[in-house]
């Protein structure tokens, strides 16, 4: 497990390696650290604008070979967010190091957490939160396939698709009350009376009878949080959903 000494070398290396790279014209800080809620399990995230567009593979190439010459990383992955390139490494520590890349003219904050340490960065232009209603979709779509993936025995699969209609409708939750709604990082914050009813959505034992018992519950919670954002819709969904779980035995 690394200290947050040694997390604090990490990154001060990088951008001291961002500092010496001509390549990069802007460095920031991202995620807990750039606005003091970094603790003990925080990892490192950076954001790196690249001055010329066509530098950022070999600008990305040459990054990963530091990481994993200087910093003993054992595997990366990258994630697209529109024109940024987010290279995810997991180093031998356990530290994660999240360094995004974008062309200078596409460098800026996007969200609140964001601190310049040199160079450049575009005017902010914060993305707005996921929907409350792309939100719903996803909660009945998952319900749709809790349903059939009891029904062909699929427990696993229906476990999954149980879990999914709940972190849905938690994030539903989440907005309501004004917190962070992705990857589930406003549901701890959330009150107590808002989480108790869904505990029992929680599946105890891979079996059709149990599966379908969570089901139950956890159509109920999502039900309760549709109706707190949109009544009128929840009204409309309310038969189907409950019909979804009528049919499981």
């Amino acid at each position: 497990m690394y200290t947050p000494i040694e997390r604090d070398r990490v990154r001060s290396d990088l951008l001291e390696y961002a500092a010496g790279d001509r390549r990069v014209s802007g460095a920031a800080i991202t995620g807990s650290a750039a606005d003091g809620r970094e603790d003990q399990w925080s990892d490192i995230d950076l954001a790196f604008g690249v001055g010329d567009a066509a530098e950022v593979p070999t600008t990305l190439a040459d990054w990963t070979a530091h990481m994993y010459h200087q910093h003993l990383a054992l595997h990366h992955l990258d994630m697209q967010f529109g024109a940024w390139v987010y290279r995810v490494f997991l180093l031998a520590s356990t530290l994660q190091v999240d360094l995004a890349f974008v062309s200078a003219a596409e460098f800026r904050a996007l969200a609140p957490t964001f601190r310049l340490m040199f160079g450049k960065a575009n005017e902010s232009r914060h993305m707005p939160p996921t929907p409350p209603a792309d939100i719903i979709g996803l909660g009945w779509l998952y319900a749709l396939h809790a349903r059939s993936s009891i029904a062909r025995r699929k427990l696993w699969q229906a476990e999954y698709m149980i879990s999914g209609i709940r972190d849905n409708a938690l994030a539903l939750a989440c907005i309501r009350h004004g917190l962070p709604a992705v990857h589930g990082r406003g549901m701890d914050l959330l009150p107590n009376e808002v989480t108790a009813p869904f505990e029992d959505s929680l599946v105890r034992q891979l079996d059709a009878a149990e599966l379908s018992r969570a089901f139950r519950v956890v159509i109920r919670g999502l039900l309760s949080e549709i109706r707190s954002v949109d009544a009128e819709l929840a009204e409309r969904l309310q038969d189907a959903l409950t019909r979804l779980t009528e049919t499981q035995s």
